[in-house]
């Protein structure tokens, strides 16, 4: 039986469409005021670098492959502070367009990607190509853990591939806004019918299209939501996930400091 208590930042902030330098700051201060928290894992929202529709302000022939620089400086700052960074951004390979989650791991290596399986075909996600199939990602000190980006979530095949591969943990980053389209208990389900917590990290923030003001970040687990958790302002939520009891032994928030700080 596991023995350990694995303490997760929940990067819940509020990108602003188009503004990709601000938002790397924003993520930037969150990261720190994470580290200086003790945390070991650090997830940030669906397209925190970018926002969500962000194609509508800035097009998207600026999207590089990855690493990109600033996505190095990540590593650097993950190595520096011996923890993992579910980081997502947009990324070009080839010809086509991800939705991407890069995860690094504490000696600052990219240890895998996720990029989204679920895209939409109109709107705010056109410019992405779906991906597949899902596989899970070894991070050392831990095993393999499972990504799921937002809609990911609403198929159950995803998930439970990603369980058979042997994931001890589904890792959720999102930029789902409540409402008639709103989360309608796809992460109880998927923790359910997997037997794994799901560590869900959502956003907030109004953008043109869409208000995520009332999202949730949410830790799911034997089919019930075990804790939600929202703010109207960008803010770092640190949970603690014991291993030994199955279940969340630890819950706060950390504010996000006006100050900015280096990746580096």
């Amino acid at each position: 039986m596991d023995d350990f208590s694995l303490k997760i930042a929940l990067l819940h902030l509020a990108p602003t469409p188009g503004a990709v330098e601000r938002n790397q700051s924003l993520i930037e201060t969150a990261l720190q005021s994470a580290a200086d928290a003790g945390a070991e894992w650090i997830v940030t929202p669906e397209l925190a670098t970018t926002g969500y529709g962000f194609a509508e302000f800035i097009g998207t022939d600026w999207i590089q492959t990855q690493p990109d620089a600033w996505v190095r400086e990540v590593s650097t700052f993950a190595r520096k502070h011996r923890l993992a960074v579910f980081l997502s951004v947009p990324e070009r390979r080839e010809l086509k367009l991800f939705n991407s989650v890069i995860v690094i791991d504490r000696d600052g290596r990219i240890a895998g990607r996720h990029s989204k399986i679920n895209t939409l075909a109109v709107g705010s996600e056109a410019w992405s190509s779906p991906a597949g199939p899902a596989e899970a990602i070894r991070l050392d000190g831990f095993g393999a853990v499972g990504i799921l980006i937002c809609a990911d979530a609403c198929s159950p095949s995803i998930s439970e591939a990603l369980a058979n591969q042997g994931a001890r943990a589904l890792v959720s980053p999102a930029a789902w806004a409540p409402g008639e389209h709103g989360p309608g208990g796809e992460w109880e389900a998927i923790s359910l019918t997997t037997s794994l917590p799901v560590f869900v990290c959502n956003r907030t923030g109004k953008e043109p299209v869409l208000d995520f003001t009332d999202g949730e970040s949410v830790v799911a687990f034997g089919g019930e939501r075990v804790i939600s958790l929202a703010s109207p302002t960008s803010a770092v939520f640190l949970v603690d996930w014991n291993y030994a009891d199955r279940r969340l032994t630890g819950c706060s928030r950390i504010p996000v400091s006006s100050r900015v700080t280096s990746s580096g």
